[in-house]
């Protein structure tokens, strides 16, 4: 009888190791089980813009629609990939490592290397997304799919699940190797925190110095203000607010080092 996971990964990758999937691991494979089905839809929506061009009805709207479709699909795609661990990956020195070697492996290159890259994916599509809503931006084409806001504002939810599947996947591996304090958990997510950390000090302070500021004040004049300016630091120039994400971040290593260390 062929194994169970064997089985599995023809069928549905993500009941793969499922007893030691956590709430986010089992969130991220519910998500992308149900934009799975955007697929078939994707494939109907082709043909049937083959037929009707061939047909001389070309429709704009299906163009767009497709790009729409598959644009999500591939995004929630990659989060599904990573809780599954069914990316493509280099495996000619991998593959002969021990499991423990592998784990490691893993969560560095989920915390330390995935996490900010997606965190700061997220962050500029954020940008985007606040522009397009408030442009209520449309489609370029007159009889194309309008609203193109919910596309933008998709594309930047489906990078929020990614960083969910990321922090979750390496929170599993963590478990696996009895990595179980939250010192642990923070130190293999670190570079990830950091930038989680420098863009709630950055937001915060750049809501407080608009609500607070003129009523003609416009939004570029707000990191013209002084907390935005750069101090010279040994011959360097850094932000002020990336100086308080670091002074925060050691602050946090120390109380949680040293609740790690009483309680242990």
């Amino acid at each position: 009888m062929a194994d169970v996971e064997e089985v599995a990964a023809l069928y549905d990758p993500g009941e793969i190791g499922r007893a030691d999937h956590n709430k986010g691991d089992r969130f991220v494979v519910r998500i992308s089980n149900v934009v799975a089905w955007l697929f078939p839809i994707l494939m109907v929506a082709i043909v049937a813009q083959v037929l009707l061009r061939q047909a001389g009805h070309n429709q704009a709207w299906l163009d767009d629609l497709q790009w729409w479709l598959y644009g999500v699909a591939v995004l929630v795609g990659l989060s599904y990939a990573v809780t599954t661990n069914s990316h493509v990956r280099v495996d000619i020195l991998f593959d002969n490592f021990n499991k423990y070697k592998q784990t490691r492996i893993n969560i560095y290159a989920l915390g330390w290397l995935f996490l900010p890259f997606i965190l700061f994916c997220t962050d500029i599509m954020f940008h985007y997304m606040v522009a397009s809503v408030k442009a209520f931006e449309g489609s370029s084409s007159p009889n194309g799919l309008h609203n193109l806001w919910v596309l933008k504002t998709a594309v930047c939810l489906c990078f929020v699940l990614c960083a969910i599947a990321i922090v979750s996947a390496a929170i599993r591996y963590m478990d696996q190797l009895d990595m179980t304090s939250k010192w642990a958990k923070v130190t293999g997510l670190l570079p990830g925190v950091i930038f989680a950390i420098n863009c709630v000090i950055y937001y915060a302070v750049w809501w407080v110095v608009w609500l607070m500021g003129p009523a003609d004040m416009k939004s570029r004049d707000v990191t013209r203000t002084a907390f935005f300016d750069e101090v010279e630091i040994m011959g360097y120039d850094m932000s002020i607010h990336v100086l308080l994400t670091l002074a925060v971040t050691v602050v946090l290593l120390l109380l949680l080092r040293l609740r790690t260390g009483s309680e242990g």
